[in-house]
């Protein structure tokens, strides 16, 4: 199993320098991702898009992506196991409440095995935590 944090997401969405890494990355078996990505994502979008990076066709560009990627991923929405891990990693690992139901919807998607699967990720302490975790971190 391939876990995809909403951070390695967003540059399938919209071009950035780990972009061509990870779409490569996409390109080779099922994406998994929690059920709240989709709302982290169109966050980050609207972002951009605020602060000028993003203009208005490639804002749209990105929704239709995210809508794309969407309809390809696997989404984990059990929400009572998630919040119960979610609480576990904030009592151990320096994590934002977003990262630890990220965190939290990997592990029930490995069932807690995290040694086995891969966990896709850019941002470094939830990449830390995860690593922490068992999961084997991409990109590398």
């Amino acid at each position: 199993m391939r876990y995809w944090d909403a951070s390695a997401l967003v540059p399938l969405c919209v071009a950035e320098p780990p972009s061509k890494e990870l779409r490569t990355l996409a390109g080779a078996g099922q994406m998994v991702t929690w059920g709240a990505s989709v709302v982290e994502i169109a966050s980050a979008i609207e972002r951009r898009t605020r602060e000028g990076t993003l203009t208005t066709s490639q804002r749209d560009e990105a929704h239709g992506n995210l809508r794309a990627l969407g309809r390809a991923w696997l989404e984990i929405t059990a929400l009572a196991p998630v919040r119960e891990r979610a609480l576990r990693l904030l009592a151990t690992h320096p994590l934002r409440v977003a990262d630890a139901m990220q965190l939290g919807a990997a592990l029930v998607a490995a069932s807690d095995h995290a040694t086995s699967h891969e966990f896709v990720c850019v941002d470094a302490r939830l990449r830390a935590a995860a690593s922490r975790e068992g999961f084997r971190i991409e990109p590398s």
